[in-house]
């Protein structure tokens, strides 16, 4: 693959996405963490705009493809051997990791969860997104919204 833009995409949300996800892990409480990660348009938007300058002109190949007939597991291998594709799915990924992320932290804030509890299921969420999300879940089943909207930022 030529260094192009799918590239510079690439490395751009893959960068990004490390001091957020660190904030979350190691300094959950800290105000620099509740301004950066606790504003969505901070934590999450950014990798949106990768995503979206190599998704629009690929628009029409990816609604053909996925909306012309069921998706089968045949047709998801065919359409993710196409390197640009793959890059756009990491793209997809990272920003719904951290969409993802970011919501089990601000529940783990509400519930008030010690370190030790929410490191280990945020690593999980970056990692293995669905699994770390459950967890989280999980973990904050005594979540209200009441107690978020007040002390959270959203």
């Amino acid at each position: 693959m030529n260094v192009g833009i799918e590239v510079v995409m690439f490395w751009i949300s893959s960068i990004y996405i490390v001091p957020i996800w660190s904030l979350m892990w190691f300094a959950p409480r800290h105000e620099l963490t509740k301004k950066v990660v606790g504003d969505v348009r901070i934590a999450v938007l950014p990798l949106c705009i990768p995503y979206a300058i190599l998704a629009i002109p690929e628009l029409p190949t990816i609604l053909l493809t996925l909306g012309s007939e069921m998706p089968t597991p045949e047709l998801i291998t065919e359409f993710f051997s196409d390197d640009k594709v793959i890059i756009l799915g990491w793209l997809h990924f990272l920003a719904f990791d951290v969409l993802a992320g970011r919501y089990i932290w601000l529940r783990m804030l509400a519930c008030n969860k010690p370190i030790y509890v929410s490191t280990p299921i945020l690593i999980l969420g970056m990692m293995v997104a669905p699994l770390g999300f459950l967890i989280g879940m999980l973990a904050t089943l005594d979540y209200s919204d009441r107690e978020s909207t007040t002390e959270n930022p959203q």
